[in-house]
């Protein structure tokens, strides 16, 4: 089977096959322009970030689907297209943030987000003959107000984390997580309630 043979009958590009969470495939003419639109806008960001951080803001505002006031990101900051990705107010990312916006990737206000964070939506056929013929899909990341992620966290595709939760260092969550928990582990899992009494 070769891979057009995976979308006989649907004449949807590319991209609208991405974007609806479809198997697609990311050699395209279209997905290659916007890879290459949002490596720029990166490195553009990263060149500016320690001279001029206004400019630099402009890049990353140029670069993002919506970008809340006073984010601050740490380059480098390593995406996908960017364009699909959404970071509420005041939230932080440490050095060295993954996020792979195949998928949508929403980041809620107040997040903290430590170094070498990786939020991973994109996903890949088990099977063997489609994965070879280079389909890949993806599924969207929702993170909520207020979350902290411990650095080098990995949040897999199709996982939502509920507002005010933190993940400790090294975790993987391959599963939604509930509001107000502290979870941690590989794969992470929910140690606890956050109290008010936290320090």
């Amino acid at each position: 089977m070769t891979a057009a043979d995976h979308f006989a009958g649907d004449d949807r590009t590319m991209r609208e096959r991405m974007l609806a969470g479809d198997y697609y495939i990311v050699d395209d003419p279209e997905l290659g322009a916007l890879l290459r639109r949002a490596a720029v806008l990166s490195a553009r960001y990263a060149a500016a970030f320690a001279e001029d951080y206004d400019a630099a803001r402009g890049h990353l505002a140029e670069l993002l689907g919506e970008l809340g006031e006073d984010v601050f990101i740490r380059p480098p900051f390593h995406v996908d297209y960017g364009s699909n990705i959404r970071i509420g107010a005041r939230s932080f990312a440490n050095f060295g943030l993954v996020a792979l916006d195949v998928a949508a990737i929403t980041i809620g206000e107040d997040c903290q987000i430590g170094p070498n964070v990786q939020l991973l939506t994109p996903t890949h056929p088990i099977a063997p003959g489609p994965r070879r013929d280079k389909l890949e899909a993806a599924q969207p990341i929702t993170i909520g107000d207020n979350v902290w992620i411990g650095g080098g966290a990995v949040v897999c595709p199709g996982v939502s984390i509920g507002e005010n939760t933190v993940v400790g260092a090294g975790s993987v969550v391959t599963r939604d997580l509930p509001a107000n928990v502290v979870a941690a582990g590989v794969p992470a899992r929910v140690i606890r309630s956050v109290e008010e009494a936290d320090a």
